[in-house]
């Protein structure tokens, strides 16, 4: 894909506000909310907050990983696959891994977690609330990954 009306610096700060927000998000909500959550509130106030606070994040991902794939293709399309630093094409790898992660997360456990708050049904809900947290774990180490891959891969 190569969109030459934009200039360079354009589609890398897109790219990189869309990356910063993700691997951001994930590390906030990995690292600080969710063991704060636990830790001050009981699972009929706590889930109920995750739920909610994980579908405002995930609208913005929603909006963020399309972007960070689109500009990440449009960067890559300027200087040519086969021409590409090595790490430009483990970071297109991990991107499309973490995509698909991402389109799990929102479609399998994150609907049972936003059923089972509905329900009260705290247990189950806590359950689709670890599965989220396991692969946002998985998501943010690749995140990670593809980080370090951008910065070597200067």
């Amino acid at each position: 894909m190569n969109l030459p009306w934009l200039p360079w610096p354009l589609l890398l700060l897109v790219h990189l506000l869309g990356a910063v927000l993700w691997v951001g998000g994930m590390a906030f909500a990995h690292f600080a909310l969710r063991p704060a959550a636990a830790e001050v509130l009981e699972p009929p106030q706590r889930l109920p907050l995750l739920a909610a606070t994980l579908g405002r994040f995930f609208r913005l991902v929603g909006v963020a990983v399309p972007l960070i794939l689109l500009t990440g293709l449009a960067l890559l399309g300027r200087v040519g696959l086969a021409t590409a630093p090595p790490a430009w094409h483990a970071m297109l790898a991990l991107g499309l891994v973490m995509a698909g992660i991402f389109a799990f997360i929102v479609t399998v456990p994150y609907p049972r977690l936003k059923r089972h708050v509905a329900a009260r049904e705290w247990p189950a809900a806590g359950a689709a609330m670890a599965v989220i947290r396991r692969w946002v774990g998985v998501n943010l180490v690749l995140g990670t990954l593809t980080l370090v891959a951008a910065v070597w891969g200067r």
